[in-house]
């Protein structure tokens, strides 16, 4: 197999892009991803180099709000599928560090080897950070509402009795049986037009390692809920994919 980080030139105009997805190629040879993994991340990649592949001002908003929201939050959660796990795995469980919240691992293709092999991870970095962040999922007893399959399986400790919950890399009906719970949902999702950007409480139209490294330094701030407008800021999202695009062909 080839070594890409070692083939890449670090001065590639989309070097960073490149590694991104060596880190989901190298979760997929380590069992931790579905096969459709690359595909889901190809279409978000896409949205990504749309947005000119930086964080635009209207995904800043809405990280803003939705870290306001989970440092308000009294039982916040965050819910982590394999992408996400494999992208930014140690910002998340730092960000539940800083937060005193749970993550648990909820993901479409449910199998013990790929639950075992998230989990693993997840414990690994944990250690290596020095962390103590209570990672949940394994042992899920509750059901969300509305959602058959493996899906709908949660924890009562976690996702179940969260009142806001993060959820990277969401799919929409999931998104909308959680905010059917009255949970507060904020997204991560490069598709701003996407049902679950549409349906959510907050949905940040950014890359999922930049929001990560964003709420990070933001946490501290403790910043105050706003009268946050979720379908205007996916607006401005879309206006600014309109204008980039213009630019290109201008």
């Amino acid at each position: 197999m080839l070594d890409e980080e070692n083939i890449v030139d670090p001065s590639h105009p989309r070097y960073n892009s490149l590694m991104i997805r060596k880190k989901i190629a190298d979760a997929g040879v380590k069992g931790m991803l579905a096969d459709s993994a690359m595909i889901a991340h190809g279409r978000g990649e896409a949205y990504d180099y749309l947005l000119g592949e930086r964080t635009i001002p209207s995904a800043m908003i809405a990280t803003k709000e939705a870290v306001a929201r989970l440092v308000n939050a009294e039982r916040p959660v965050i819910s982590l599928n394999g992408n996400a796990i494999a992208l930014a795995g140690a910002d998340f469980l730092t960000l539940a560090s800083q937060l005193g919240c749970p993550v648990e691992i909820n993901i479409f293709y449910r199998t013990p080897e790929r639950m075992g092999s998230l989990i693993g991870h997840l414990k690994m970095l944990n250690s290596k950070l020095e962390l103590d962040v209570e990672i949940l999922g394994g042992i899920p007893d509750e059901r969300i509402p509305g959602l058959e399959g493996p899906r709908g399986a949660c924890q009562s400790n976690g996702i179940f009795n969260s009142d806001t919950i993060l959820v990277p890399l969401e799919d929409g009906d999931r998104c909308e049986a959680l905010v059917a719970m009255g949970k507060e949902v904020l997204v991560i999702d490069l598709n701003p037009l996407s049902r679950s950007s549409r349906k959510c409480t907050v949905g940040i139209v950014d890359e999922v390692t930049r929001v990560t490294k964003n709420m990070i330094q933001l946490i501290p701030e403790k910043p105050n809920v706003s009268d946050f407008d979720n379908s205007k800021n996916l607006q401005a999202a879309l206006d600014h994919i309109i204008d980039n695009l213009s630019d290109k062909f201008n």
